[in-house]
């Protein structure tokens, strides 16, 4: 028994059928929720309006002139990109680094190597929490035994602003470079190794033939990690949150952070949702740039 969509190209029909559920399910976890948050932006839904609608009322671009003048807000924006400025290039080249590291033909025992780097990464946060705050902390920490050869310290590098957010960076770089690692290996093993024998009979050295072979191949696999990682970044939430709680005096205050704090600490949902909608136009400028690179590297 044949049976045909309206509208859909011929022998499109089962494959449209196949994919219907799929479609069904994005719609109604993706589309659905992100129409109902740019709706609730808004409004000025919050407790109040839980207990009854009408004290919903539609205030229309009231959460963004409100966000504009907001000086948490500004603090939470100036945190997130000196998070995503310091953390993203720092982590793609640890990343890169270790990868080229487990590609060179010396390395012994690669799988173990790749187990190991790539356990921070699917290990629970809160454990990992737990042993960075005795690694930093101002007494006992491993970190100020490392640093105080060097007359620094001791530093209580989760108490003091200054040195807060480099500690959440320096936990979050060690949690998360893994997971690039493993998709610049992934990258690496698909150089055709002809390329390499062809610049060898060229006489490039090993520096030549990183710059001019490996460099372009890997291209765009380094705009998806790149992509990933400042999407990723962008999104910061759970590290300070389990560590510092946005403290001290807001110097770990994220976007995401404070957007879980106004919708479900202080119940301003239709404030959370603005600043929902407000990061999300911040992810989507790096994902149209890295489309167009990609694109452009992929003509090239």
């Amino acid at each position: 028994m044949r049976c045909a969509v309206r509208g859909a190209p011929a022998g499109a029909a089962p494959g449209l059928l196949f994919a219907a559920p799929a479609l069904a399910a994005i719609a109604i976890f993706f589309f659905v929720p992100v129409a109902a948050s740019i709706a609730l932006s808004f409004t000025d839904f919050d407790i109040y309006a839980v207990a009854s609608r009408a004290n919903l009322r539609v205030i229309g671009l009231g959460n963004y002139a409100r966000l504009a003048g907001d000086a948490l807000f500004r603090t939470a924006i100036r945190n997130t990109l000196y998070f995503v400025v310091v953390a993203a290039p720092l982590s793609i080249a640890v990343s890169f680094g270790a990868a080229l590291l487990l590609s060179a033909p010396l390395t012994r025992w690669k799988p173990a190597f790749r187990v190991a780097l790539f356990l921070p990464v699917v290990t629970t946060l809160v454990a990992v929490a737990v042993v960075w705050r005795y690694a930093f902390h101002p007494r006992i920490g491993l970190l100020n035994a490392l640093v105080a050869p060097f007359g620094i310290g001791p530093v209580d590098w989760l108490g003091e602003p200054r040195f807060a957010m480099p500690a959440i960076v320096l936990m979050t770089i060690w949690k998360t470079f893994g997971f690039n690692m493993v998709i610049l290996v992934a990258g690496l093993q698909a150089v055709p190794e002809r390329l390499y024998e062809a610049a060898r009979v060229d006489g490039a050295s090993a520096l030549a033939r990183f710059v001019h072979v490996t460099l372009p191949a890997l291209r765009p696999t380094l705009v998806f990690v790149t992509v990933m990682t400042l999407i990723g970044d962008l999104q910061l939430f759970a590290e300070p949150y389990v560590m510092t709680q946005g403290g001290p005096a807001h110097a770990t205050l994220s976007v995401v952070l404070l957007m879980y704090l106004e919708g479900f600490r202080w119940w301003n949902m239709g404030y959370a949702a603005a600043i929902a909608f407000v990061l999300f136009v911040a992810m989507l400028v790096p994902s149209l740039v890295a489309r167009a690179l990609g694109t452009r590297a992929e003509v090239a």
